[in-house]
C-alpha cells in the first residue's frame, strides 16, 4: 500500500471518528458521562478487557493451528498473535474491513511462509468467520424474532440487510470453493457486460486477479477436505471468538451494577448490532454502530449509564484493540529496520 493511500485511509477514519463522537456528545454533560463511566467495577472491567484481547488472539490461534498443520516449518503462537493484531488494525481503518488480509499475507510471506499456504489459511479463517456469523444471525432471526423486532425497532431492516449481505457473501464464497469454473464464467460474463456498457475498461491485470482469487479458494476447499478435524476445531474457536465480544457487553452491564435484563438478552442484542453493521462500507463501522447501540440498548441501560456503557463497551471491543494493534504494527514496522541498520553498522565496523 502506498504511503499516500494509507494516509488517506487514516484521515478518513479519523474524520468519521470525530464526527461520530461530536454527534454523540453534542449537547450532553461530558462531566456526568465521565463520572458515570468511572463507576464501572474493576472486577468486571478486567474480564471485559480479557474478552476483548481473546477476540483478536483467537484468530491468531487459528492461524497458528492451520498454518503449522500445512508444513514442517513451525510458526510460533506469539508471532501468529501478531499477524492477527496487524490484520485487526488494517481492517479497522479500511471500509468493510478489506485491508487486513493483504497485510497479513505480506508479513506471513516475509517470515518464510509460502503464499499458497498463507492464502489458504486466511481464506479458511475468513470463510468460517462469515459462516458462523450467518448461522448466529439466522438463529436469532428464527428463534428470537419477536424480541428482536421489538428491541431493534426502526433498525430491524438494517439487521435484515446486514444478514442478507453476509448470506450472499457466504453463498458466493461456497460457490467459488465448490464450483470455481461456474463462478469464473459468471464473473467473466459480468465483466464483458460492464465493458460493453463502458463502465469498465479491458484489463489483463483484473483477469489475473480473478483467476488468483478463485484458485486460492479452490486450494482452501481441497486442503479442508483432507483435514476435516482441523476445520471443526476452527469452527468451534470461531464461535467462541464471536461470542466473546457479545459477552463483553454483558460484563459491562454487570460492571455498572444493573439488574433486570438477563444475560441472553444482552448478548443477543449485541450480536444483532454486530450482524447489522458488519458489512457496511465504513471503517470500523463507526457512527452507525454507536447510533444503533443507543437505540437498541435504551431499555437495557438506564439513561444515566447508556452512553457510558457504550463508551466502555465500544471502547474495549474496537478502539482499545485498535490502539494495541497500532502498537504491534509500529513494532513490526520499525524494530526490524532498526535491527537491520545496527547489523549493517556492526558489519562496517568489523570490516574497518
Amino acid at each position: 500500500m502506498s504511503a499516500k493511500k494509507r494516509t488517506l485511509q487514516i484521515a478518513v477514519f479519523l474524520l468519521i471518528m470525530f464526527l461520530t463522537f461530536y454527534t454523540l456528545f453534542s449537547g450532553r454533560n461530558l462531566g456526568e458521562i465521565m463520572r458515570a463511566a468511572a463507576e464501572m467495577s474493576p472486577w468486571y472491567l478486567i474480564p471485559a478487557v480479557g474478552l476483548a484481547l481473546f477476540y483478536v488472539c483467537a484468530e491468531g490461534f487459528m492461524i497458528w493451528y492451520l498454518l503449522n498443520a500445512m508444513r514442517e516449518k513451525k510458526n510460533s503462537l506469539f508471532r501468529c498473535f501478531q499477524y492477527s493484531f496487524i490484520g485487526f488494525f488494517y481492517s479497522g481503518i479500511t471500509p468493510s474491513a478489506t485491508g487486513g488480509q493483504p497485510v497479513q499475507l505480506y508479513y506471513m510471506n516475509k517470515d518464510g511462509n509460502r503464499v499458497s499456504d498463507s492464502t489458504v489459511v486466511l481464506m479458511t479463517v475468513a470463510v468460517v468467520y462469515k459462516f458462523v456469523l450467518v448461522v448466529l444471525g439466522c438463529g436469532i432471526l428464527i428463534f428470537w424474532n419477536e424480541p428482536l423486532r421489538a428491541c431493534l425497532g426502526n433498525y430491524f431492516p438494517l439487521y435484515i440487510l446486514g444478514l442478507m449481505l453476509n448470506v450472499i457473501l457466504v453463498i458466493l464464497i461456497l460457490g467459488v470453493m465448490l464450483f470455481p469454473k461456474v463462478i469464473y464464467r459468471a464473473a467473466k460474463f459480468f465483466e464483458i457486460l460492464l465493458i460493453r456498457m463502458k463502465i469498465w475498461k479491458p484489463s489483463l491485470k483484473r483477469e489475473e486477479k480473478l483467476k488468483g482469487f478463485i484458485e486460492s479458494y479452490a486450494q482452501a476447499v481441497a486442503w479442508l477436505g483432507r483435514h476435516r478435524g482441523r476445520l471443526l476445531g476452527v469452527i468451534v474457536v470461531t464461535f467462541l471468538q464471536r461470542c466473546s465480544l457479545f459477552v463483553l457487553t454483558y460484563m459491562v452491564y454487570l460492571g455498572f451494577g444493573l439488574e433486570g435484563s438477563d444475560a441472553l438478552s444482552v448478548i443477543l442484542l449485541q450480536a444483532s448490532v454486530y450482524i447489522a453493521v458488519d458489512m457496511l462500507p465504513l471503517p470500523g463501522a463507526q457512527g452507525i454502530t454507536e447510533l444503533m447501540y443507543q437505540a437498541v440498548f435504551a431499555h437495557v441501560f438506564t439513561s444515566v449509564y447508556l452512553i457510558p456503557s457504550m463508551l466502555v463497551s465500544r471502547g474495549l471491543n474496537f478502539y482499545f484493540l485498535l490502539v494495541v494493534s497500532l502498537g504491534v504494527v509500529l513494532v513490526n514496522r520499525f524494530v526490524p529496520e532498526r535491527k537491520k541498520k545496527v547489523s549493517e553498522n556492526a558489519k562496517i565496523i568489523r570490516e574497518q
